[in-house]
């Protein structure tokens, strides 16, 4: 059972909404149980293909409170294991640490195991009478789609095709998949995730404090997409004879190939359920990806991503992307950490959303709201699905 009154919760999902209750933004053991449930249960974004593109290939990804190790067999696919010798629970590789080689052997003991998981070796103390084949590596599981690498810690949720249906071909025109990193930006944010994904799904507050994208694209602007998968999003319009948002508003790159008609005037803003934040723009794509860290402390890591023939072009610089969405993270990073210490005061009372303006955020409160209740993801952002 989650660890906050119930009664709360519901009051979340009555009328236009209400943000939850502090405790979910708060508390140590909401979190604890977030990450069993809600995060354990969800395709959870911990990188790039690219990462370890190559057989043999392997990385250590955090992954909550722990870690995952990806490994590229000799036959180019891409296996998860929790990242935990059979024997004594030593690391196979540091988190963050890639390696490569046909056997991944333990530092500790020198257990080693077949790309596959599969108990290889073991040292002659532990050669007789040991069950070599109860002792594999223990597998996580782990999918490719759009070129991102996802991991499902608990097996439960349905295949990515249905997770994110419907996205496959709002995206069809970015080539997400052949895109490359070609900057990376990591924040620490003195706030809850969920208030990270709230800030995301509106811009009531964007003429209070983002005057920089206020001026490239008109906060009134777009609509929300109808999502019969877990994800929620819509789209911004860019303002007259603006190319992308940078602070000119100029964009020295040009689309990208396949971005033609009305996606050259707008920003799609997706939130792929539950720590993934998908902008796609005429230029380039954006995302977020966030890691709980603490109940009040994230971290986030941001990339922007192009074509690769953008990136080998001379002089290429994705300065103007990097600089125009620095300057907007920062700015809603500190009114996040301003709402944290606000759901941490006595004076603290869930306000009313509006159906107009935070629609979106109404979407988010609602599937964690339900996953609460429920005690498990909902299969969709909508309400009865």
């Amino acid at each position: 059972m989650i660890p906050l009154d119930p009664d709360e919760v519901r009051k979340s999902l009555d009328g236009t909404g209400t943000m939850l209750p502090a405790g979910a933004y708060t508390d140590e053991a909401v979190l604890a149980w977030e990450r069993r449930v809600l995060l354990g249960g969800g395709w959870v974004c911990v990188g790039r293909g690219a990462d370890v593109a190559e057989p043999r290939s392997r990385r250590a990804v955090p992954l909550d409170d722990a870690a995952v190790l990806l490994v590229r067999g000799e036959d180019g696919v891409l296996r998860g294991f929790h990242n935990t010798c059979r024997h004594r629970a030593h690391e196979l590789l540091p988190c963050g640490a890639t390696a490569t080689g046909r056997f991944i052997a333990c530092p500790y003991h020198n257990w080693t195991f077949a790309l596959d998981g599969s108990l290889h070796k073991v040292p002659a103390e532990h050669r007789d009478g040991l069950d070599t084949e109860a002792y594999g590596l223990v597998p996580v599981a782990v999918a490719e789609w759009q070129g991102f690498v996802f991991v499902n810690a608990d097996g439960s949720a349905p295949p990515v095709s249905t997770y994110f249906a419907g996205l496959d071909e709002r995206l069809a025109p970015y080539g997400i998949d052949r895109l490359v990193v070609a900057a990376e930006h990591v924040y620490e944010l003195e706030a809850n995730w969920k208030l990270a994904v709230e800030n995301y799904h509106e811009c009531y507050h964007c003429p209070s404090i983002h005057p920089q994208l206020c001026r490239v694209s008109p906060p009134d602007s777009g609509e929300m997409f109808a999502s019969d998968g877990m994800w929620i999003g819509g789209d911004m319009d860019l303002g007259d004879g603006v190319e992308t948002m940078s602070v000119s508003g100029a964009s020295p790159v040009g689309p990208m190939p396949g971005v033609t008609g009305a996606a050259r005037r707008e920003v799609l803003y997706l939130h792929l359920v539950p720590t993934m934040l998908l902008s796609p723009h005429p230029d380039y794509v954006l995302t977020h990806v966030l890691e709980p860290l603490t109940a009040g402390r994230t971290r986030i890591r941001c990339q922007w991503l192009f074509p690769p023939e953008v990136v080998a072009r001379d002089g290429f610089d994705p300065a103007y992307a990097v600089q125009f969405w620095d300057i907007t993270n920062k700015q809603d990073w500190a009114a996040c950490e301003s709402v944290q210490r606000g759901v941490r005061s006595a004076g603290y009372r869930p306000g009313p959303l509006s159906a107009e303006s935070e629609d979106g955020v109404a979407q988010a409160i609602g599937v964690v709201a339900r996953t609460y209740l429920d005690g498990r993801l909902p299969t969709t952002v909508h309400v009865g699905g």
